[in-house]
Formats: C-alpha cells, sequence, structure tokens
C-alpha cells in the first residue's frame, strides 16, 4: 500500500512541471485575456487600468475597420479553405498514382509547407510588386494586360492577391493529409467496385470520399481555424494596407498592440474570435455529424 502511494506521489511530481508549464503559459494568458477585455488597459498608462464593462466591445463593433477585417476575415477563410482543399485534394489523387520521379515532386510540392507564412509573404511581395515584380511582367509578355497593375497597393486587387498566396501556401497540408488518407484505402474496395462495374467517378464517391471522409473533415475543421489565426502572409506581405484593406481579425488586433498599445481592445477582438471559432467548430461538426473526427 505504501509502494502504491510512493508510485502515485512520484508520478504526481513528474507530472507537476508540465502542468506548471501549461498553466502558466496557457489558461493564465487566456484568463488574463478575457479579462483584459473588459479593462482599459493600455501600455503607455498602466497606472490608470479600471474595468469598462462591455465599452471595448461596443467601440470595436463602431469601428469601420473593425468591420472591414470582419468581412475579410470570412473571405479570407472561405475562399482559402475551399480552394485550398480542392487542390489539394487534386494533388493528392495525383501523387497517389506511383510514376517515376514521384518521391522527389513530392518533396518540392511539400516544401511550401516548411517555410514560415511571414518569408512566403515577403517572397510573393516581390513577384506582386507593379514595377519590379515576376507577375506583371508576365502578363504583361503574354497580352493579358497593357500597363502594370498594383496588386498590393490597389485595395480592389490587395484582398484577392493575399488570398490566392495563401490558398498556394495551403495546397501542400492538404495534399500531405489526403494522400496519406488516400494511401490507407484498402485494394480490396476498388476491386470489389471493379467486379460490381463501376467506373471511376463511382469509385470515387462510393469508395474513396467515404473512406476518407474523417479525414476530410478533421483537416478541413482545423485548416480553417488556422487560416482564420494566421496573419502571417497578410504582414509579410501589405502589413494590413493599402489603408487596412486587407486586414483580418488576427492582424487587426495584433495593430491594435504593436501601433497603439492598446490590450484593452485587442483583448476585447480577441474573445470575438475566440467566440466566432467555437460558434463554427460547434456549427461544423453538428452539420458534417461526423461520429470519427480525428481518426486518420
Amino acid at each position: 500500500m505504501r509502494l502504491l502511494k510512493n508510485q502515485k506521489m512520484f508520478i504526481g511530481l513528474s507530472l507537476l512541471p508540465a502542468l506548471v508549464l501549461v498553466l502558466v503559459f496557457t489558461y493564465y494568458p487566456f484568463i488574463k485575456g478575457i479579462i483584459m477585455a473588459f479593462q482599459d488597459y493600455k501600455l503607455f498608462d498602466l497606472r490608470n487600468i479600471q474595468f469598462v464593462g462591455f465599452d471595448n466591445f461596443t467601440a470595436a463593433f463602431k469601428d469601420p475597420k473593425f468591420l472591414t477585417a470582419l468581412s475579410n476575415s470570412a473571405y479570407w477563410v472561405g475562399f482559402s479553405l475551399v480552394f485550398q482543399f480542392l487542390f489539394g485534394l487534386l494533388l493528392a489523387m495525383v501523387l497517389r498514382k506511383p510514376f517515376r520521379g514521384r518521391g522527389v515532386y513530392q518533396g518540392f510540392v511539400f516544401y511550401s509547407w516548411a517555410l514560415s507564412g511571414f518569408l512566403i509573404g515577403l517572397i510573393w511581395k516581390w513577384m506582386f510588386n507593379s514595377q519590379l515584380g515576376v507577375i506583371n511582367d508576365i502578363l504583361l509578355r503574354l497580352g493579358i494586360i497593357d500597363v502594370r497593375i498594383g496588386f498590393l497597393s490597389d485595395p480592389n486587387w490587395a484582398l484577392f492577391s493575399v488570398i490566392v498566396v495563401n490558398i498556394w501556401y495551403g495546397i501542400a497540408f492538404f495534399a500531405i493529409m489526403l494522400l496519406a488518407a488516400l494511401q490507407s484505402v484498402p485494394s480490396e474496395l476498388y476491386e470489389a467496385a471493379d467486379m460490381d462495374g463501376a467506373n471511376a467517378s463511382r469509385k470515387f464517391f462510393n469508395v474513396t470520399l467515404p473512406y476518407i471522409f474523417p479525414t476530410i473533415i478533421t483537416t478541413t475543421l482545423l485548416r480553417a481555424i488556422w487560416i482564420f489565426n494566421d496573419p502571417a502572409i497578410i504582414y509579410g506581405m501589405t502589413n494590413g494596407g493599402p489603408a487596412g484593406s486587407t486586414h483580418i481579425l488576427s492582424s487587426f488586433m495584433l495593430d491594435k498592440i504593436i501601433y497603439g498599445g492598446d490590450y484593452g481592445a485587442a483583448s476585447a477582438v480577441g474573445v470575438i474570435m475566440i467566440v466566432l471559432l467555437l460558434m463554427y467548430t460547434i456549427f461544423y461538426l453538428s452539420v458534417t455529424r461526423s461520429e470519427k473526427v480525428g481518426d486518420f
């Protein structure tokens, strides 16, 4: 009995450092952020911190830049997720079939996912440059445009441009995850479908898609959350400009901290983001009705 008690104490002491780290670096900032959302908490006036109720939330919804960031977030997540998934699935289907040099090609395809989103943004920023960018040069040579386009300086093009880059960046993630799921589909299922006379489209919709559906649900859910929270590409390409036209909620929140030092307003935006993500997750899992989410 004493030995068992000592074992439990040893296990508890072994887990204590990890528990402390989680409490200090995860739960404490989370709770502190929620509290700050209801405070007038400015970096340059720390002696005058006071509770202001829902004033930060009211100010956010009255701010046109916040409303722009909110609508941009919907476009940013919606278009990025749909096209990342479609192109990723198509690429996974191609890479699933054996061909010469497939391993090398897979390495090139998956390499982009290993790079920093901010670095990707900087690279594409130069590619989209109106004077020196290769994209304008290609479009001019092909005769598609007559004059150079300010992709990142024109509000009509800026959001479209960063979404295109984000789509390109996230294709590799879906290709990796869906390729792994496709390779796990038993060959016996396809053999049985062949015996039933099923064509390629019927095998895809009746065999492949149902088998990888749990993976699709998990990957799209996770990727939507990551896209919503990740402003790295936007910061690398436009820093939210021009005139805030490419801000999403996460980049708008960071701007409140970096340029305004207003932790209360930034925390209010963060709480709104948490609520939106929670609503999205509940709605998404309810609509898909998946009972195997998390199975790969």
